[in-house]
């Protein structure tokens, strides 16, 4: 065992609950403290979650000398702004996808972790499960030939509310940031940055998009074709297709998950994991070891791969026609 890394989160909500589980399956992290906006949300959440402290402000928080990872769980729209303050106290920090809504945000967020020589790492919680690390290996040793057509979509179907932040544009709702980050990121793992991107969304009545359709183009005949809404009831569904076979990934495919590789002459192999926890044990495990290891940033999610994943994400809503003011023209 390495130091005890003593953790503190930003936010109360439904993400910050599942860290608070996850925290429990790494054997170098402690609960430590939570911030909130208001003392009640903060005493209740550390209450139920047996973390030590409760602080009803997220500077209050940030000014506790025991913290040493913040994990920032708020809405979209704060992840820059509250990254940003915990770097400006000397916390290392592991936030929330997107990391920030555009990539100006994004670079200034990795320039001042960089200047602190602090760790940073944009929780995409998929990259770390297992089955998406056995499908890279795979798919890297030759086992279903070279890559033609990654197909992938994410499909949810909220009830309406204007509040919620799924349907109001200043939370930087609508389907592609909350949801459609996965495909991309899926495609973007498994094939790389494409030459070119197409994109369209419907945006509906709320004005944020409620669907959006995506490809992705590669050398030699390669695409990519993905998609993400809020108004299908469709799952959560993946499948890479080689020369050799195909990779099939179970539904829902983002959260720890199984798969199935069908190859050309009709034969399969399926792939099951014995899971233990929600998941987010995986990623919090990878930032754990980063630090123990003095590292600034991941191997596996580094902040050129946040790069990459904001810079395209910033083409699609462009291709579009999502555009979120606030943060856009900063």
């Amino acid at each position: 065992m390495g130091k005890q890394i003593k953790i503190g989160i930003i936010g109360t909500g439904k993400i910050a609950a599942q860290m608070a589980e996850a925290i429990k399956l790494v054997p170098d992290a402690t609960p430590y403290a939570i911030g909130s906006r208001r003392i009640e949300s903060a005493n209740n959440f550390a209450q139920k979650h047996h973390f030590n402290k409760a602080y009803g402000s997220y500077e209050s928080m940030l000014c506790d000398e025991q913290v040493d990872l913040v994990y920032v769980a708020t809405p979209h729209n704060l992840h820059f702004e509250n990254t940003m303050l915990a770097l400006d106290h000397g916390k290392h920090v592991l936030c929330e996808k997107p990391f920030g809504v555009n990539s100006n945000e994004v670079e200034q967020m990795i320039a001042s972790a960089k200047e602190k020589k602090l760790f940073l790492m944009e929780a995409m919680w998929s990259r770390f499960m297992p089955h998406i690390q056995q499908i890279k290996a795979l798919i890297n040793q030759g086992e279903i030939g070279p890559i033609k057509l990654l197909r992938s979509d994410f499909n949810m179907y909220p009830p309406f509310n204007a509040e919620s932040r799924l349907f109001n544009k200043s939370l930087i709702g609508g389907s592609l940031m909350d949801i459609g980050i996965y495909p991309v990121f899926l495609a973007l793992y498994i094939l790389g940055q494409p030459k070119r991107i197409q994109a369209m969304a419907g945006i509906g009545a709320a004005g944020v998009d409620y669907q959006v359709a995506m490809s992705f183009e590669y050398d030699n005949e390669i695409m990519a074709m993905l998609s993400s809404s809020m108004v299908s009831r469709g799952g959560i569904n993946a499948s890479i297709e080689g020369e050799k076979g195909s990779i099939i990934l179970e539904n829902p495919w983002h959260i720890p998950s199984n798969f199935t590789v069908k190859y050309g002459d009709g034969s399969t192999k399926k792939f099951e994991y014995k899971h233990t926890g929600n998941g987010y044990h995986y990623e919090l495990q990878e930032v754990i070891n980063c630090l123990n290891a003095g590292k600034v940033q991941s191997d596996k999610m580094s902040w050129g791969d946040s790069l990459e994943l904001i810079e395209v994400l910033d083409e699609i809503r462009k291709k579009a026609g999502i555009f979120y003011p606030e943060h856009d023209n900063k």
